[in-house]
């Protein structure tokens, strides 16, 4: 019997884990950490519905931290199969999972010290150490090349646009043929390529992010120049949350596209985020990834100050001239932005400036819904600043996009299963998809078996 059961990114955008099970062999894609909403982020220390050692591989479709973030847990609990990925996948995934096992440290070192933990001591989901031995356990995979999987299966990997290295995975076994999408980009992106297409499936599981909306399609470069030269004629700093791996590259770029045009000359960039300016190397590492050339990728990283240390981190902080600060977390949820929203947030000369997707629970979405207030290292921070929400700037596809993607199939699958999003954005996507192709189409329920 082949199943797929969802143990995570089902009826939620974050946490993707997709259990594939053919007789007694146990295939996941993806192993993401639940983000946002606390009801969520308490699920990560729920143990999950089969043992880690049960697992026989793992194919990771991407490296952000809600699609690979688990790993090291499920490395600490006896996983010891192999984890499929694309080479730049693989080296993204390293400095997200060291980044956050050094953060799940500082947080339970912090909760001891102010005694502000219910747990005695507090410990954190994992250490530097499990990530360090997680990445012992990746083999990375060209695309478009067809390999073994245990159980008789064999899987391929295609671009899916949206970062580095991302991928769609194609399953073979049992008799079936099962796409993940992952998460999709979008189509005529500036720096990543477009989805490729897939022709046959016997089933589909595909991401709902934007399941429910459609990206504005005016020109996103003048929409953010607009926003910087507003504030900068108030005398204010643009803060923008970036996610680290993908859009704080795609921002660089934006703006290098600004400069190179006329506008923002005497604007200084600083990108603060030591994991985003290693990401942003990779970019010459794999040229053939993206679509920057070797002359394009090197002017646009030479605008831009990269801030290291504290030390200047705190500077920039402190200064109040006119400014762009790029820094993660793309979310708000924690990083160095958090000191700049702290700092930048009270004056109404400043912008909050929000690129991406922001997930239901995080200071991200409760700032561009309206929010007076956040609290950031237990005070109370008031917003007067302005907030701006420039999701065409997003590199996940939207309804349209997906749409399209679903139409390179040449036949009707059997079924799609639609996962990742916030439930009304599925249950948007299943409607569209029943009515414009009308293909039988569900959102599944988290931990249920599904027989295919």
């Amino acid at each position: 019997m082949l199943s797929l059961t969802s143990l995570g990114g089902a009826g939620t955008v974050t946490g993707s884990k997709h259990l594939l099970t053919y007789g007694n062999t146990r295939i996941l894609i993806d192993c993401g950490l639940f983000q946002g909403l606390k009801n969520l982020r308490e699920l990560n220390w729920q143990p999950l519905a089969i043992n880690a050692e049960d697992i026989d591989a793992v194919i990771l479709t991407h490296a952000h931290l809600d699609h690979c973030g688990y790993l090291p847990k499920l490395v600490k609990d006896g996983f010891r199969g192999k984890i499929f990925s694309t080479a730049a996948t693989r080296d993204l995934a390293e400095l997200i999972l060291l980044d956050s096992a050094w953060l799940q440290e500082k947080d339970a070192e912090f909760a001891n010290r102010k005694g502000s933990s219910k747990h005695k001591p507090a410990l954190p989901l994992y250490g530097v150490r499990d990530a360090e031995r997680t990445l012992e356990f990746f083999k990375t995979v060209p695309l478009h090349q067809s390999n073994e999987l245990p159980g008789d299966g064999r899987f391929l990997l295609r671009r899916a646009g949206h970062i580095l290295g991302a991928s769609t995975v194609q399953i073979d076994i049992g008799g079936k043929r099962i796409i993940f999408s992952g998460d999709l980009g979008r189509y005529d992106d500036r720096i990543m390529p477009d989805p490729e297409s897939v022709e046959k499936a016997d089933y589909i599981v595909i991401e709902s992010t934007y399941g429910n909306r459609h990206h504005d399609r005016s020109d996103a470069i003048d929409a953010l120049g607009k926003t910087i030269e507003r504030t900068v004629r108030r005398g204010g700093t643009v803060v923008i949350p970036a996610f680290a791996v993908g859009r704080a590259q795609s921002l660089i770029y934006d703006l290098w596209l600004l400069r190179k045009s006329g506008r923002l000359q005497n604007v200084p960039v600083f990108l603060d985020s030591p994991m985003a300016t290693s990401a942003t190397e990779l970019l010459q590492r794999y040229p053939n990834d993206h679509r920057l050339s070797f002359d394009e990728y090197h002017a646009a990283l030479s605008e831009v100050t990269y801030v290291q240390d504290v030390e200047e981190s705190k500077a920039l902080t402190a200064n109040h001239y006119p400014k762009v600060i790029l820094s993660a977390s793309g979310m708000a949820t924690g990083g160095r932005v958090l000191h700049h929203i702290a700092a930048f947030g009270p004056d109404h000369r400043n912008t909050l400036l929000f690129s991406g997707f922001q997930a239901a629970g995080t200071r991200g979405r409760k700032l561009i819904e309206g929010a007076k207030e956040v609290k950031i290292f237990g005070e109370w921070i008031p917003v007067n600043a302005e907030v701006a929400d420039l999701p065409m700037l997003s590199a996940h596809a939207d309804s349209d996009e997906l749409l399209r993607w679903l139409s390179g199939f040449y036949r009707p699958p059997t079924k799609v299963f639609i996962v990742h999003g916030e439930p009304d954005a599925s249950e948007a996507l299943r409607e569209r998809i029943k009515r414009d192709l009308g293909w039988n189409a569900c959102v599944p329920l988290s931990g249920q078996e599904y027989v295919l």
